[in-house]
């Protein structure tokens, strides 16, 4: 009994030797972490070839990290008891993770990482697995493991091998083109691939001195588009990390493969898309904000005066006339879709208030005003609803259809102002599929019409308004002199193509056409009107001459030179700062900006520094290559202001209405590396 006491004994203390020295430890866990568990299992494949199955069971909620981490966290990592030969530890394609504002990747749930090595089979395999994870919190946990490696191998080990093999990326095709490039703090890549991108995602090996955050990722056609933003760990900027090797992995649907690519020069990307429906806010808040705009104003004044005019303003009749005025408007931005469609159909250049380049444009437009205008202070009262110069001219009675072309009217002279948000808006319908685009104005419509609208849901606003009486003349003489103001900056634009000779001669025409109707329709009691007329127009010259009161330059200092992309190349090469201005003589938002910002005293000093670069681009008539210069910005409008320097290699694109301080804090910013700042 005894011997066979001793025999079970010696028996289990084998087997217990040979449990200890398996090629599988079973799964381990740790008092310190009971979120995870994790096994190894080893196989001898050839003499000097170990291959080792990780397996890593996370809980819900829980994961743990890929070879590079990301802005958080530790990849796994194994402590080798003795030096091992030739260890290759590879990595199943991961998943992006948010952690407190922080990017990171990594796994969840169930992972399992191959490793192949070499090492002596007749010795066994110790090390201790250290393992990060995560959930709300941080635990590193160390798992200690002892391996055999000569005996056999688990069963269905090779399946299990072959299943984790077929979870990791395979080398980028030959035919995929990949393009790394850098700009400050910035990351960008450029990917073409035949078959497109699905649901892609973009991971990237870490970088001494650099860390990676989220990428935005962007897919137009067959090309994928990411921005990355880099920092230096701690807040601070990135180091210049053009000419370094960069190793990434990229995935489409199921399928991932990695590469490697050299970083170069900043990309010519596209301006990066907003989602539609915040671009249906800007477009809805741009198009009320233009109602705000100078261009609008005589409208407005002249939709004032049509309400003014009637005895009985009843409220079905208030709600109708502005209901007729909105749909004018939102009809309007319909035809500008349709011609914003036409042209891109026929490769030609697209827009906002492009059409202020055409001389018949603004020749008709100032017909339209000056007939506004002469019908105000009553030189003539035609209603002929069948002729549309008609239309034009009249301001009230009950017809609907004038109300409609008051709306249209509206529109048209809108579209020379920018106003904030109009640009985003305008600038990604211009680019985005017809359905978007026709989304996009309607949006804008909508928007300008909106306090039409108001008054057409609550009429009484409109009823507030004082009874018609003898004051009526004098407002509508007051109206008359802001529609001819209009048409006389309308006329003014025409110098670009007529010629400033011309252009004078014919607003002098116009003038004194104007006053001799006057005088031949009133008689004596006109001729007052005309004198006074002459000495208002007068003293608005005069004053337009002496703008230069309260810091403000009569004429600009700054010496512009052309805008191109070479200028902006051969300045950044030389550390010095770029101020870009594009504008028009057309565009209303432009010459506010020049007279309230740029021929500021404080500005024009700052312009005229020795390290500052002043580049200009006129859009007044049309030209392929400022259309293109903001294509390539995702800007369709002017003004278009930007500001590039040494510590802003990428560029600042500031607000259309340009704000002084805003300038002039940019381009001080611009410089600070030209000022002795050293970027760590």
């Amino acid at each position: 009994m005894s011997n066979l006491f001793k025999a079970a004994l010696l028996l289990g203390g084998l087997l217990w030797q040979s449990m200890g020295l398996a090629s599988d430890t079973g799964w381990l866990t740790s008092p310190q972490n009971d979120h995870a568990r994790v096994r190894l299992q080893a196989d001898r494949s050839t003499a000097d070839q170990t291959r080792i199955l990780l397996d890593v069971e996370l809980e819900s909620g829980w994961k743990t990290y890929w070879h590079s981490p990301g802005e958080g966290g530790i990849a796994p990592q194994i402590l080798w008891h003795e030096p091992i030969a030739a260890l290759q530890w590879h990595w199943p394609v991961p998943r992006h993770f948010e952690v407190a504002g922080l990017s990171t990747q990594g796994y969840q749930g169930d992972v399992t990482f191959p490793l192949s090595l070499t090492y002596p089979a007749e010795q066994a395999l110790k090390g201790t697995l250290r393992l990060s994870t995560c959930s709300n919190v941080c635990i590193l946990t160390d798992f200690p493991f002892t391996l055999a490696v000569d005996s056999a191998a688990p069963p269905d080990f090779d399946f299990a091998w072959a299943k984790a093999m077929s979870t990791l990326p395979q080398q980028l095709p030959a035919e995929t083109r990949v393009e790394l490039g850098y700009q400050h703090n910035q990351l960008q890549l450029r990917a073409e691939r035949a078959e497109g991108w699905q649901s892609p995602a973009l991971f990237i090996d870490a970088l001494e001195g650099a860390e990676f955050g989220k990428p935005a990722l962007e897919v137009e056609g067959n090309t994928l588009i990411a921005r990355v933003p880099v920092s230096d760990g701690w807040q601070g900027d990135a180091p210049d990390l053009r000419g370094q090797s960069l190793g990434l992995l990229l995935t489409s649907g199921e399928q991932a493969w990695q590469s490697k690519g050299s970083i170069g020069e900043a990309l010519v990307l596209p301006a990066p898309s907003q989602s539609l429906f915040w671009l249906l806010g800007a477009a809805l808040l741009g198009g009320l904000i233009l109602n705000l705009m100078p261009c609008v104003l005589p409208v407005l004044a002249l939709k004032l005066g049509t309400v003014l005019q009637h005895q009985a303003r009843e409220q079905g009749t208030v709600r109708r006339q502005f209901l007729a005025a909105s749909a004018g408007i939102i009809a309007s931005f319909w035809v500008l879709a349709a011609m914003s469609s036409l042209l891109r159909a026929t490769q030609g250049t697209v827009g906002w208030g492009i059409q202020f380049q055409s001389a018949g444009f603004i020749g008709f437009m100032v017909l339209v005003t000056l007939l506004f205008c002469t019908n105000l202070l009553g030189l003539f009262e035609i209603r002929l609803p069948s002729a549309l110069s008609t239309r034009l001219a009249t301001c009230g009675g009950n017809g609907l259809g004038g109300h409609f072309l008051q709306g249209s009217f509206a529109t048209l002279l809108a579209t020379p102002c920018s106003a904030p948000f109009l640009g985003t808006a305008v600038a990604f319908a211009l680019a985005a599929p017809l359905g978007q685009l026709w989304l996009i104005f309607t949006a804008l419509g909508i928007g300008m019409s909106l306090p039409w609208l108001l008054v057409a849901a609550l009429p009484r606003l409109a009823l507030w308004l004082p009874k018609p009486g003898r004051w009526m003349n004098h407002l509508r003489i007051l109206l008359g002199l802001m529609m001819l103001g209009s048409s006389l900056w309308l006329t003014s634009l025409l110098a670009n193509h007529l010629g400033s000779y011309a252009t004078g001669w014919l607003m002098t025409a116009m003038v004194l056409g104007l006053i001799l109707a006057i005088v031949w329709r009133y008689g004596m009691r006109g001729f007052t009107l005309a004198i006074s007329l002459a000495a208002l127009i007068g003293s608005a010259l005069l004053l337009s001459g002496a703008f230069s009161a309260q810091g403000t330059a009569s004429v600009d200092k700054v010496v512009w030179q052309p805008l191109s992309e070479r200028a902006i190349t051969d300045a950044l090469a030389q550390n010095k700062r770029v101020f870009i201005d594009v504008t028009a003589d057309w565009c209303v938002t432009c010459k506010a900006n020049k007279y309230n910002v740029l021929l500021r005293d404080e500005v024009q000093q700052a312009l005229l520094a020795p390290d500052v670069v002043a580049l200009r681009g006129d859009w007044s008539k049309p030209s392929d290559t400022i259309a293109a210069f903001l294509r390539q910005r995702g800007a369709a409008a002017v003004p278009f202001n930007q500001i590039y320097g040494p510590d802003l290699p990428q560029g600042v694109t500031l607000s259309p209405l340009l704000d002084k301080d805003e300038l002039l804090t940019t381009l001080h910013k611009a410089g600070l590396l030209q000022a002795g700042t050293t970027r760590f």
